[in-house]
């Protein structure tokens, strides 16, 4: 068995990123900066599900939309119409998105390619449509409005600093859990499913079993997101867990590529970043800024053709071929 060795550039480099990332709010009082950065942790959470499923069990859902939209309302109801505390809502969200990634999981993981795909996305298409005509609970096509910040005892966090680092510490632990799972017995398993089927089952892995177990997983990461979402912003509507959020987490994915988590957490702050580039661009023109987010979805789309073609790995590969960063993962 090769031994696991820890490589100190890459413990320094992390340290350097984290340390930087927890700094922005020190560094810039900019609301609007620190508000599209607070939304780029929000998707870093869901993506890296996304980067368990897809980049490690090679499975693909084009769902997951409705899974951050339940997990989004979850909390939104019972924090906002019932008035029970936030982390009860948050928790709530996450059970309830378990259990709903579970029902999908059981039949629809049997299937395989384009068949789970359609069966994933059909799940997503039943939920806007339940989330429309939910009214009672989501308020139907006029959203839900008045959600109040998240809090713990009487500490309430609504600066937006304190959301930003709300949610990259939340990003943080499951990132570290997730790097921690990889590099486990069930890490290597949902490698060799990725890898081969046949060779998986040769192995003795339990096929079924191991593809229920991550798209859960996948799915709690995509609720929990949508409840740390819905305190955040404090509104929330069926137009935000559409089906075009899916294909945008699965371009975020595919760009990041397989086997890795750091590529698909900076293919999702590079995508998530397009619609808000004058935050990051200054000076940027109304009228520029305009064609970029009239123009994004064709960048998503032509993204993931491009990688397709011409750097299969994605973002992580290439980071491997640079750097050698991510052989100790695999």
């Amino acid at each position: 068995m090769r031994e696991r060795r820890i490589d100190i550039r890459t413990v320094v480099g992390l340290a350097l990123v984290a340390a930087l990332v927890f700094a922005v709010p020190v560094l810039t009082s900019d609301r609007y900066l620190l508000k599209v950065l607070t939304f780029v942790g929000v998707n870093v959470i869901i993506v890296t599900g996304m980067a368990l499923l897809f980049g490690y069990a090679g499975q693909v859902s084009l769902g997951h939309a409705a899974f951050y939209g339940i997990g989004a309302y979850t909390s939104a109801y019972v924090v906002s119409s019932l008035g029970w505390p936030w982390l009860t809502g948050v928790v709530l969200a996450v059970v309830l998105t378990c259990a709903g990634g579970l029902l999908l999981a059981l039949p629809s993981l049997r299937l395989k390619g384009h068949y789970l795909a359609m069966a994933t996305l059909g799940f997503g298409e039943i939920m806007r449509v339940v989330f429309v005509e939910a009214r009672g609970v989501t308020g139907g096509p006029d959203g839900f409005s008045g959600i109040p910040f998240a809090s713990v005892g009487g500490l309430t966090i609504d600066s937006a600093g304190g959301n930003y680092w709300l949610i990259w510490g939340v990003a943080a632990v499951v990132l570290a859990f997730a790097a921690n799972l990889v590099r486990s017995r069930a890490g290597r398993a949902m490698r060799a499913l990725h890898g081969s089927e046949s060779g998986a089952l040769a192995c003795g892995i339990d096929l079924t079993g191991l593809k229920v177990r991550v798209f859960v997983i996948s799915a709690a990461l995509a609720g929990l997101a949508g409840a740390l979402y819905a305190h955040v912003v404090g509104f929330i509507s069926p137009s935000t867990f559409s089906l075009h959020v899916s294909v945008l987490l699965v371009a975020m994915a595919v760009l990041g590529g397989t086997r890795s988590l750091a590529g698909p957490v900076l293919a999702t702050v590079l995508l998530t970043m397009i619609p808000f580039a004058d935050a990051v661009i200054p000076g940027l023109s109304r009228s520029a800024l305009e064609m970029i987010q009239e123009w994004q979805e064709d960048v998503y789309g032509l993204t993931i053709i491009a990688v397709l073609l011409f750097v299969p790995g994605g973002l992580a590969g290439a980071l491997r071929r640079v750097s050698g960063w991510g052989r100790r993962a695999e």
